[in-house]
């Protein structure tokens, strides 16, 4: 059978991804060691999804190792590399704020990992698909000296702007720009992998996402926005609001949407290509507007606190153009929006 790697399996996108692809017939072998619960604690846990995965899929394998460890990445790839179709590397530390508090860790998961990854790729099944997750933070705080205008709920972007009709496209500058320690890290993977499909003639592709998210996610304070958001609705938890006036625009992709654009670029992919994936203008919401539909949607009002200070290299506004994306691809489309998104993410909590 064909098999796919898929980093990270437990996690958000590493999970819809195994779904899908166990569905059309693949054998899944996960790569997880649950870093998710060190990062931040045991409420953002993965190992319930890893469980849910090993019980439920026939096909489905598990390797608890950590993508950093050579020697164990040897072995995963050795043992299934005449099979091996499509890798699809899930796996980070995805926070800005606990990069700050240890660089080392996150720069080693996010980069060093990312090159092991690929380095297996080329070495035992170099005609695989590589598909990384990167992340709109590659291109730091940049999109905050855009001209934007205050809005009563939301920054918006001065109508007359290229960007405004549709978003920030794939040209758009990552250089000198504050990113975040965490955004750092994450240039430097997603520079491997474009230069592993150029150099190399690898079949490679990152996709920067904006606010991933869906039913899936174990959300928690410093990641996952959407998730977390609606988890404390549901459970009358403080949500503190980190600046910008509660104004700041994030558009968000459901899990599925965004294996959905992995799935096309599998079928015909290319080489070292770069795509911005979020939501777009199909699919966002300011901070402000996503509390007022978790109130409308759980019928409470919401605990919330705000404290001035942003987050360092947080952006004020982004709205992804996957134009691109769309061109490249026009059979994919968006299933889901902002409110179709937060009701399955209610619907999901009561079930737990």
């Amino acid at each position: 059978m064909p098999t796919v790697i898929i980093t990270g399996a437990g996690g958000l996108i590493g999970a819809e991804t195994t779904r899908f692809f166990h569905d059309r017939g693949f054998t899944v072998v996960g790569v997880d060691n649950d870093m998710r619960k060190y990062f931040f604690g045991a409420e953002a846990s993965t190992r319930w999804s890893v469980d849910r995965l090993r019980t439920e899929l026939k096909n489905y394998h598990h390797v608890e190792a950590d993508i950093r460890d050579e020697a164990a990445m040897e072995r995963v790839f050795a043992d299934h590399a005449k099979d091996i179709r499509l890798v699809v590397h899930t796996a980070a530390q995805p926070s800005h704020d606990w990069a700050a508090q240890e660089p080392r860790t996150d720069f080693t998961v996010n980069a060093n990992g990312t090159l092991n990854l690929l380095e297996m790729t080329r070495q035992h099944c170099p005609e695989a698909v590589f598909i990384f997750t990167s992340t709109n933070k590659v291109y730091g705080d940049a999109p905050n000296q855009l001209p934007l205008v205050e809005q009563p709920t939301r920054w918006e972007l001065a109508a007359d702007h290229p960007y405004a009709a549709y978003g920030i496209d794939e040209k758009f500058s990552i250089d000198q720009s504050k990113h975040s320690l965490f955004g750092a890290s994450k240039v430097a993977a997603d520079v491997l992998v474009q230069e592993y499909g150029r150099y190399f003639g690898m079949r490679t592709a990152c996709f920067r996402g904006g606010c991933l998210t869906g039913p899936g996610h174990s959300g928690t304070q410093l990641h996952g926005f959407l998730s977390y958001l609606m988890k404390c609705a549901v459970t009358g938890a403080p949500y503190m609001i980190f600046g910008y006036k509660g104004k700041q625009v994030r558009d968000n992709i459901h899990s599925l949407d965004l294996v959905n654009m992995f799935w096309q670029f599998f079928q015909n992919p290319r080489s070292g290509e770069v795509y911005n994936a979020g939501g777009s203008r199909h699919s966002n919401c300011s901070m402000l507007e996503a509390v007022a539909l978790c109130e409308e949607i759980t019928g409470r009002k919401m605990n919330i606190t705000y404290q001035e200070t942003n987050r360092i290299g947080d952006h004020i506004w982004w709205i992804s153009d996957v134009r691109k994306f769309q061109a490249h691809y026009p059979e994919w489309r968006y299933q889901h929006d902002i409110r179709s998104i937060l009701q399955e993410i209610f619907k999901a909590l009561q079930g737990k």
